[in-house]
């Protein structure tokens, strides 16, 4: 059963379209229930797979490979085969993923009952870009992964496009335009890569990168290719992580597509990004990517810092928590930057807490703009007092954003900026301003929503069953690694352990 559990787990998305096609187009209550059960059974299958994996274990396990495609080329010394293979398997940063696409995946539709409108469409939409997140994640090699992450576009643009907000299409439009030439950028790298080295395995690039240089020049692979290599994967993920001044889309995304597909886009899809600069910079450039350390955390610090500026001249929440995760995701720079074991972990830890964070306040923020027709601080006041539940949990949502000790946030934040001032203190004691900001935007929109003078809203229920199995389950993960962060770090050491040896961290 192990010899193709990964498979399973990726296609098992592809179970949900196929009993949608035999749903009535016009049956909302049956498609939005097959949605969640469609989900539901990745989410078990990801669950066999933690199971199976071997905490602590070395190397990739759940390894799945067989011949696929045969690249034939006429060279002067004779006819060269150069074999693509598909290839998949997980090691401690692949399974944390796989495991927060999965959960998020549910919750998130679970968010979705709140579509109106061509719900099996949605949903069918909704099942092949989960398909293509958990590919991309467990994919090992180039080819496979650029497929992977393709798939992921295509769904998500018409999900912003036909069921977002007033500009929807344009923030699909600007979604795929830059995510296009991020993909392109990616493109050119792979192929130049595959040509030069006539494989596209993960592992096996990193060593024939690690030979001695002496080695690499009979392959005609200088420091220099090496280096506009690294530069041109760093741009493209650049793109999807967003960094500053390749932000843009993502705020317009953040604001006008529906908040299921938010909760997706900012829990899993930015973090696609951070694994790209991961595991095809540091672990397969880490000379490279060690010179390049200060100008990354520079970009770090500027992220963490302009984003937490704009969040807090804002009137819009959704803009607000748009910026606030530009801002957040400069913390996963930062720690990327450091390459010592407590900013590798930190920049990881950002990752996931993010992903949880993020998901949980932009599901709240949908819950109130359902409620209010609105998402404009001005609009909201005294939800406290009529809506207790969700104004605890969006107040829990707030502290962990900012950090509060005992929650995720604090972890990464501590961890990235301790591994940043052991190695470019001046650098991190300007982005320690940041967390001060972080602290006084977050603030302010939590007290301009939950208190102050009350203001009429179309509706005043609080959160309903259905929207608390999202809420509560998010905050619980929040606080679980908070409390007890040595569950995620055991899984993720023997990982970065690996990547810490290339860049002598």
């Amino acid at each position: 059963m192990n010899a193709w559990l990964l498979s399973i787990l990726i296609f098992s998305p592809l179970l949900g379209v196929l009993v949608l096609m035999f749903v009535p187009s016009n049956d909302e209550k049956s498609i939005k229930w097959l949605g969640v059960l469609g989900t539901l059974f990745p989410l078990g299958i990801a669950l066999v797979v933690l199971s199976a994996f071997k905490m602590g274990g070395e190397g990739l396990q759940l390894t799945e490979k067989f011949s696929w495609i045969s690249y034939e080329v006429f060279q002067s010394k004779g006819q060269v085969s150069y074999p693509i293979f598909y290839e998949v398997g997980v090691n401690g940063l692949s399974m944390v993923l796989i495991l927060l696409t999965a959960v998020v995946s549910v919750l998130a539709a679970i968010a979705s009952f709140s579509i109106k409108q061509n719900w099996k469409s949605y949903f069918i939409l909704f099942f092949l870009l989960e398909m293509g997140m958990l590919g991309v994640f467990a994919a090992q090699n180039l080819f496979l992964f650029f497929i992977f992450f393709e798939v992921t576009l295509i769904p998500m643009f018409f999900l912003i496009g036909r069921w977002g907000y007033l500009e929807k299409e344009k923030a699909a439009y600007s979604f795929l335009i830059y995510n296009g030439v991020g993909s392109a950028i990616l493109l050119i790298v792979f192929v130049t890569l595959f040509m030069k080295t006539g494989t596209m395995n993960f592992e096996q690039l990193a060593y024939t990168f690690s030979l001695p240089q002496a080695e690499l020049n009979q392959l005609f692979i200088t420091k220099g290719f090496k280096m506009g290599m690294l530069i041109a994967l760093l741009v493209a993920f650049a793109v999807k992580l967003p960094v500053f001044p390749l932000h843009s889309w993502m705020v317009r995304v953040h604001v006008q597509a529906p908040p299921a597909i938010v909760m997706i886009h900012s829990g899993i899809l930015l973090k696609i990004g951070a694994y790209g600069v991961i595991v095809f910079g540091a672990g397969m450039f880490p000379d490279q990517f060690k010179s390049l350390a200060f100008i990354i955390g520079l970009f770090g610090v500027i992220n963490l810092l302009y984003g937490a500026f704009l969040a807090l001249t804002q009137t819009d929440v959704k803009r607000v928590l748009a910026y606030s995760s530009v801002s957040h995701m400069g913390i996963v720079l930062i720690g990327l930057a450091a390459g010592n074991e407590s900013g590798m972990m930190g920049a990881v830890f950002q990752v996931v807490s993010h992903g949880l964070i993020s998901a949980l306040l932009f599901f709240l923020v949908g819950a109130l703009y359902e409620r209010s027709g609105s998402s404009e601080l001005s609009a909201f006041g005294g939800v406290a007092k009529r809506m207790p539940i969700l104004a605890g949990v969006f107040l829990a949502g707030g502290l962990a954003s900012l950090g509060l000790p005992g929650m995720s946030g604090f972890i990464s934040e501590f961890m990235a900026f301790l591994g940043l001032f052991e190695k470019m203190p001046v650098l991190a004691a300007v982005g320690t301003l940041g967390l001060i900001l972080t602290a006084v935007y977050v603030l302010r929109a939590v007290l301009a929503i939950t208190f102050g003078a009350e203001k009429e809203l179309n509706e005043t229920r609080d959160l309903s069953s259905s929207e608390r199995v999202p809420a509560f389950v998010l905050l619980a993960a929040i606080l679980f690694i908070g409390i007890y962060p040595a569950w995620l770090s055991d899984m993720l050491r023997p990982t970065l352990d690996a990547i810490l040896l290339g860049l002598g961290g």
